[in-house]
């Protein structure tokens, strides 16, 4: 089997690219870099000559491409709560294993990097799985220059089936590189990668073995549901909390429901292992690797499912590393949609014509609706306070109807659908914090802008996001 990742002819100073499918090592092609240039300078000389004519078009291209996003988003939560498509498995499976003789060997990989404070909580978590301990490999992914995290490591005299990792220093430093480095050897029927602040459901691996087992060959990934153990630690985690709370119990059953490409969570994703390594395994350039992976998986033939199990993480409680984190999540969209567009026709050939206008909706739709929105707002607020003459040239019946639409009837069922999400999800004291949400989709928006021009000055950095002991 060729290695995913051989560092005895990697030069670390370089970038390292042994695999067969397009990756983030670049921003832009050079076919999109001609794209940009020219789409510029025909922006500037149309404004030269016709500035007015320009907005006006512009704005209608803007506002039927937001609204076909909100009314994608509509769909798909409409989706998740009339037909719901998690697999659902039962205690009374878990009694015996989904072949009736033994359970499939599991191993597990937790990258991880400065977390020596919270790696013994980690540890006493992951014992806690009801597993089989013979059939399981659980891999501690650590940096080798990383001291602290390393030192605590072997300080806890680590038993099987735990095992530490030690990830050479070399570039990028980023999570998929080490997770790539992590499963370059063993053997194991399927593989799942939790964060370091995860506490998965005990019975979780269980479940998902017996949901492959249930399912057909082609289902290569089966998706966890993620949740917060600390949403009541402040505003801030109690709105992260309904975000996720609409993401993973209503966004990706919906889009499970239309067996559309699902960009993956960056934890609590069950792979068939084999199929895992096929593929190439993670794009160690993309700093949102698990929704590249997604869409590679679906654009290879494969699809994914969501199991109805839960991760518990820690929202993050603190407002600048929140952007921080948000805004690589945005850069990795952008670099995720860029990349997979680069062969264009190819992509639609492969995808077909429903699931490519999904994912324009879903990967394009949604980091382009958070980078233009505090513009749209903006505009609102000054026609309704100021009323400047010659602004309604530029918003015709038509366009008006549409924008009003998304803004006023499309945040308030977004705001309203978040709520529902709490609800089911068990935190109904949460729902009404739908009120305040456009709030924080603004701060989302901020992130947004962070992560974009940080496409373009330091494409590859790794906005780390810390994590909280004892919260």
């Amino acid at each position: 089997m060729p290695k995913l990742y051989d560092l005895t002819t990697h030069d670390t100073s370089q970038p390292y690219a042994p695999r067969g499918f397009q990756q983030a090592t670049l921003v832009l092609c050079p076919w999109q870099k001609v794209f940009l240039i020219l789409l510029v300078i025909g922006l500037i000389v149309w404004g030269i000559f016709d500035w007015k004519t320009e907005i006006f078009v512009i704005n209608v291209v803007l506002t039927i491409f937001y609204l076909a996003s909100t009314l994608y988003r509509m769909l798909i939560i409409e989706l998740a709560l009339q037909k719901p498509r998690e697999i659902q498995i039962e205690p009374s499976e878990l009694e015996h294993p989904p072949n009736g003789k033994q359970w499939p060997k599991y191993m597990v990989i937790l990258p991880m990097y400065h977390e020596g404070d919270i790696l013994p909580h980690l540890v006493e978590g992951l014992s806690n799985l009801d597993y089989p301990k013979d059939r399981l490999d659980i891999r501690l992914l650590i940096e080798e220059d990383d001291d602290e995290t390393m030192g605590v490591a072997k300080s806890l005299d680590l038993k099987p089936p735990f095992v530490i990792i030690p990830i050479p220093k070399s570039y990028p430093r980023t999570k998929p590189k080490a997770c790539n480095v992590g499963i370059e050897d063993g053997e194991a029927d399927y593989l799942v990668i939790y964060d370091a602040e995860d506490k998965p459901d005990p019975d979780q691996l269980k479940k998902a073995a017996h949901a492959f087992a249930r399912c057909p060959d082609n289902i290569a990934c089966i998706q966890g549901k993620l949740g917060f153990y600390n949403p009541n630690q402040n505003l801030l985690t109690k709105c992260f909390t309904a975000d996720y709370a609409t993401w993973f119990g209503l966004c990706l059953p919906g889009l499970d429901c239309l067996q559309a490409p699902i960009p993956l969570g960056g934890t609590s994703n069950h792979f068939r292992l084999d199929i895992l390594r096929k593929v190439g395994g993670w794009d160690e350039y993309n700093v949102t690797e698990d929704c590249d992976l997604g869409l590679r998986l679906f654009s290879d033939g494969y699809r994914t499912r969501v199991l109805d199990s839960s991760t518990w993480e820690q929202a993050c409680p603190d407002l600048g590393f929140w952007i921080r984190q948000r805004s690589r999540w945005v850069k990795g969209y952008i670099q995720t949609y860029l990349v997979h567009t680069r062969q264009f026709f190819k992509l639609h050939r492969s995808l077909g014509f429903w699931n490519s206008i999904q994912f324009h909706l879903l990967i394009g739709g949604s980091f382009f609706s958070q980078l233009i929105n505090p513009f749209y707002w903006l505009m609102t607020l000054i026609w309704l306070v100021f009323r400047p003459a010659g602004v309604d040239q530029f918003f015709p019946a038509p366009v008006f109807a549409m924008g009003a639409f998304c803004l006023f009837v499309g945040n308030f069922i977004f705001a309203y659908t978040s709520s529902i999400a709490c609800v089911r999800r068990g935190a109904g004291h949460l729902a009404k914090i739908g009120i305040i949400m456009p709030f924080y989709w603004l701060m989302i928006s901020i992130a947004a802008w962070k992560g974009f021009l940080q496409l373009f000055t330091n494409p590859h950095h790794w906005e780390k996001t810390k994590h909280f002991a004892n919260e």
